[in-house]
């Protein structure tokens, strides 16, 4: 009888090993950890609370601006990220052959001009300096806003992303002069205007009733997403996670907390996917 023994014993502690590994596994599953720049941290604090309620957890990390998230999500230190919105999403990924993806669509925050100097855009003078951000996604949605002001137009076959060359007509001769988002307000002081980005534009305790001109919520290219590598964009977890988001509780959350400055946008991915026909729409 004792040969018997060993055996069953053997298939036994590899059956609980098995339990205990799906248990280890579940309790991960039960955790998502999440990228974030400081703009949106209150309504990730509420989205962790209420997680916490329900019983699972968000774990926050919270980003500054000399690190990408994005980077962080491709090297697997977080779980999924929420910082950006898609067409900077896909120009990350063209330039590092990285496969992030959108998993839901979370806000619109308008970007505005600003100044110090001007209350309103027709009384900025010809061959004034505006400060746009560097970032090609951003550089080309400053663009889209000043061609909307009538200060400049952009080239016909434009594709979302900034440069010198992106600009058809300047009869302004505006110089464009781009900049560190994060450094926008500051430049402020030295030039007419500076097209701010809008979790910048709060930390500097500018909201949009001070911009010259904004953003209007229907910019498709500039909605922000919730992201992840591409392999885990069907995880449970972290659709709980979209599905918080998108509640009617954290719109009202987020309307309230934000003064009308941030907009709870929550359209389907096939919708968000046709973003780029809204350039040649211009």
């Amino acid at each position: 009888m004792k040969k018997w023994i060993f055996p069953i014993l053997l298939v036994l502690g590899l059956f609980l090993a098995a339990c205990s590994n799906e248990i280890d596994a579940e309790v991960e599953q039960s955790k998502v950890k999440v990228g974030i720049r400081n703009s949106e941290l209150r309504t990730w604090e509420y989205l962790k609370e209420r997680a916490s309620e329900e019983g699972w957890e968000i774990e926050i990390v919270n980003f500054s601006s000399a690190y990408d998230p994005n980077q962080a999500l491709v090297e697997g230190d977080i779980d999924i990220n929420a910082f950006q919105h898609v067409a900077y999403l896909d120009s990350f990924n063209e330039n590092t052959a990285s496969e992030i993806v959108p998993i839901g669509t979370t806000i619109i925050a308008p970007l505005g001009l600003y100044s110090d100097k001007y209350d309103s855009v027709d009384e900025i003078p010809d061959g004034a300096q505006i400060a746009v951000p560097n970032d090609a996604p951003n550089w080309g949605r400053a663009l889209l806003l000043l061609q909307e002001a009538g200060i400049l137009k952009v080239v016909d076959n434009f594709d979302g992303n900034g440069g010198a060359d992106k600009i058809k007509e300047n009869p302004k001769n505006i110089e464009i002069v781009p900049v560190d988002s994060a450094n926008a307000p500051r430049v402020m002081e030295d030039t007419a205007g500076s097209v701010i980005n809008n979790g910048v534009a709060l930390e500097a305790d500018l909201t949009l009733k001070d911009a010259l001109i904004h953003e209007s919520k229907t910019a498709k290219p500039y909605i922000n997403v919730i992201a992840a590598r591409n392999e885990e964009k069907d995880n449970e977890t972290f659709q709980k996670v979209v599905k918080l988001y998108q509640s009617d509780e954290t719109a009202e959350f987020i309307k309230e907390t934000y003064k009308g400055n941030y907009l709870p946008t929550f359209i389907t991915l096939e919708e968000l996917s046709s973003y780029k026909d809204t350039y040649s729409a211009k």
